[in-house]
């Protein structure tokens, strides 16, 4: 099983809020490469597009974490998410550096008090 991609497509995500993007065109484009889940929000909208990119099998196995990556709104920036994630993303592949560019610290669960 290839890494797998989640891509942010609610309030700000995916919207006409960041402009200059072409949304579905960047969701099938990393499609093309790995299978892809549209979520609702992923509660960082300060970092519009948001693409979380998660670790094979093979990736967890070798420790790999999910990567956030946040203002993914250039087709060069998804051409280089599409490479890594064909090139085995997470554990597998080294992050290209100019995707470190875009890392992003994920949201942290808060905690109810019981």
């Amino acid at each position: 099983m290839p890494c797998r991609i989640v891509v942010c497509r609610d309030c700000c995500c995916g919207s006409p809020k960041v402009t200059g993007v072409d949304h579905t065109a960047q969701t099938e484009r990393l499609r093309a490469v790995a299978p892809v889940r549209v979520s609702d929000c992923l509660d960082v909208c300060d970092h519009a597009n948001v693409i979380v990119v998660q670790p094979s099998a093979k990736g967890r196995a070798a420790g790999a974490r999910p990567v956030w990556l946040g203002l993914v709104n250039d087709p060069d920036a998804t051409e280089d998410i599409a490479a890594w994630a064909r090139a085995g993303g997470p554990g597998v592949a080294p992050l290209p550096d100019i995707l470190d560019l875009y890392a992003i610290t994920p949201p942290r669960r808060r905690r109810t008090a019981s």
